[in-house]
């Protein structure tokens, strides 16, 4: 029997899954899951810790936040902004810093772990 924590990310993952490459999804989200860090974002209620919600974020929306990088602007960017208490007069620095450390990311196939620590330096 799927644990009930578990049981709602499998709900809220099915979309992603869906809609991009199974591949990377699939290893993504198994790196995730079989992580000692990934089980150690969850409150014995199954939330996700405060101070966890930037990785787990990053971790199942890193194909959007991608996309959003390259055109230097998009809701997933702006989610991470504000989940990375990133100022608002900040934003549009942020924001040109993510667009140009794109080509970086992309080159290297980075992962979302290396991707946000590459964007945290700019923050």
């Amino acid at each position: 029997m799927t644990h009930p924590r578990y049981r709602w990310i499998l709900v809220a993952c099915a979309p992603l899954i869906l809609s991009l490459s199974a591949c990377s999804v699939t290893e993504t989200i198994s790196n995730f899951l079989s992580s000692t860090s990934g089980r150690s974002w969850w409150t014995e209620d199954g939330l996700i810790k405060t101070d966890q919600r930037v990785n787990a974020f990053m971790v199942f929306n890193f194909e959007n936040i991608k996309q959003d990088m390259a055109r230097g602007q998009g809701e997933y960017l702006d989610s991470l902004t504000t989940l990375m208490a990133v100022p608002p007069d900040r934003r549009a620095a942020f924001n040109a810093y993510a667009q140009s450390r794109y080509p970086l990311v992309i080159q290297h196939r980075s992962s979302p772990e290396e991707t946000l620590l590459l964007l945290v330096e700019h923050s």
